[in-house]
């Protein structure tokens, strides 16, 4: 098999990743959104207040799951302008992502959201490490 080959496998493979891990949040799935995440993630992200790493004393699930019962029913997760590099045991990616719904106390939510996912080949398969969060002061 060739590089470009290998390539495009991996490529396809992150995209796959990205995909289910959004359609995850979508249905407030904190299981399915962690299976993506390596034992020794580092995260930055709009889920919890704070930077967090897996040796912190809470795990990444409980901020997620806070940050889903937040919300009334489905979450809108739209990803548009995704760029992915891969290497051979190192990718990352990033993309613009819109977030909506509707919180508990019935306020509408609708906002743009940075995100770039690094990545590690870990035993074959490709496994988040790294996940950092903004949102942009303009478009």
């Amino acid at each position: 098999m060739t590089a470009e080959n290998n390539k495009a496998i991996d490529e396809a493979q992150i995209r796959a990743l990205r995909d289910d891990l959004a359609n995850a949040l979508r249905v407030k799935d904190a299981d399915g959104v962690t299976s993506h995440y390596a034992a020794d993630i580092a995260m930055f992200v709009l889920a919890t207040s704070l930077p967090h790493t897996t040796g912190d004393n809470a795990s990444p699930k409980m901020g997620i799951e806070e940050w889903f019962s937040s919300f009334q029913g489905s979450i809108g997760y739209e990803i548009r302008d995704l760029n992915i590099t891969t290497g051979d045991d190192v990718a990352f990616c990033h993309s613009l992502n819109r977030i909506s719904g509707t919180r508990s106390d019935g306020q509408k939510v609708e906002m743009w959201v940075r995100e770039a996912l690094c990545f590690c080949k870990i035993g074959g398969k490709w496994k988040i490490t790294h996940q950092q969060q903004f949102v942009p002061s303009k478009l």
